[in-house]
């Protein structure tokens, strides 16, 4: 962890647009690196993930983990943006807001992409429901070769399946417009609910999964104001970039989880829901293709995961619990121990190739 903010630094024409990404299973120290290099930027961008990322930094001696805001937010001359391949949990996004107003951090510096997409309660419950089912199939004889995922349970990948599907989708620009916004509650609601319904019918345990959902009344109330807090922060940031572009400003992009974790390339289907690697920027944050030059790869002398899947190179003795102890490897959003093992020199060549990693 480094301390934020560290001594001013003069800008310079050397330093291209840059891309920090991690090239193993995450939690490689992305955060602290973001923290340095944003001394030299105009703007840090996240464009992808959500909620189950933690980057920690420290701030006047307190150790401050950021989980949707960008991590350049420490520094009072640097603008930050959310992009819109992120998906967002608003209730923690706020709680993260108001921590570091706590701190005396100015935010108004912070953009949030209309595109972007919003998690809803929904998407938790299905999270754990999902994770629960592949879990029933794996002890069945039917079920060879399924396996939990090991999520998080923060409804990251039901929210990406939704934006796919598009009809059960929420957008922030959705917050906007009170009449599109209960309209658009309304439909997805309904549509959940039936959903639930199908599930209760099943058995299996799911006989309250509907009374688990929230009222239409309430959930409107709780979004309408939530859109009134953020109103001031939405804009579309893809014009906002380009604009920064145009005026030569310097942007830094900043991922969340490691290259092996993309849901494209990684170690599918134990893998997050959205492309951690460098090649997901230029759809996540709006930028034109190839305009990021420089892409800095961040590993760790060895190698650690979380959740469940393949890992060559785990240790299951004393080493793995020596590094696990020496490295502080537990998770900044969960608390869950890592997996450590051996440095993988296999994998590591294969992610620098995905990104295309410079540095």
């Amino acid at each position: 962890m480094t301390t934020s903010p560290i001594p001013a630094v003069v800008r310079t024409p050397d330093f291209p647009d840059l891309s920090i990404t991690g090239i193993q299973w995450g939690d490689e120290g992305k955060g602290k690196i973001t923290d340095v290099f944003s001394a030299f930027y105009d703007y840090v961008v996240r464009y992808q993930g959500g909620p189950n990322a933690g980057h920690s930094v420290v701030v006047a001696g307190k150790k401050v983990a950021l989980h949707q805001i960008p991590s350049g937010i420490l520094r009072p001359n640097t603008t930050n943006v959310i992009g819109n391949g992120m998906v967002l949990d608003l209730e923690k996004l706020l709680k993260e807001m108001g921590m570091l107003r706590e701190l005396g951090v100015d935010l108004s510096n912070l953009h949030i992409s209309d595109r972007a997409h919003l998690i809803m309660p929904w998407h938790k419950m299905e999270d754990v429901l999902y994770e629960h089912l592949a879990n029933l199939a794996s002890l069945s004889d039917a079920g060879k070769g399924i396996s939990k995922i090991g999520t998080t349970g923060s409804g990251i990948g039901p929210c990406y399946a939704d934006k796919a599907l598009r009809i059960t989708a929420l957008r922030v620009v959705d917050l906007l417009d009170n009449e599109r916004l209960w309209s658009r509650l309304n439909f997805i609601l309904n549509f959940k609910i039936k959903t639930a319904l199908s599930f209760a019918l099943s058995g299996d345990g799911f006989a309250d999964l509907k009374s688990q959902l929230p009222e239409l009344d309430d959930l409107y109330r709780q979004y309408r104001d939530y859109a009134e807090i953020l109103r001031p922060y939405i804009c579309n940031t893809a014009y906002l970039l380009k604009d920064a572009r145009e005026a030569g400003k310097r942007i830094l992009f900043e991922t969340a989880q490691g290259s092996l974790l993309c849901v494209d390339h990684g170690t599918y289907p134990f893998v997050s829901s959205s492309t951690t690697s460098a090649s997901g920027i230029y759809a996540g944050a709006g930028v034109p293709t190839g305009s990021v030059n420089r892409i800095i790869g961040v590993m760790k002398s060895y190698t650690t995961r979380v959740g469940e899947g393949p890992f060559p190179t785990e240790l299951f003795d004393a080493n793995g619990e020596r590094i696990r102890d020496r490295g502080h490897e537990y998770g900044t959003t969960t608390g869950r121990p890592r997996r450590c093992g051996w440095l993988d020199l296999n994998l590591l060549k294969y992610t620098t190739m995905l990104s295309g990693v410079t540095d």
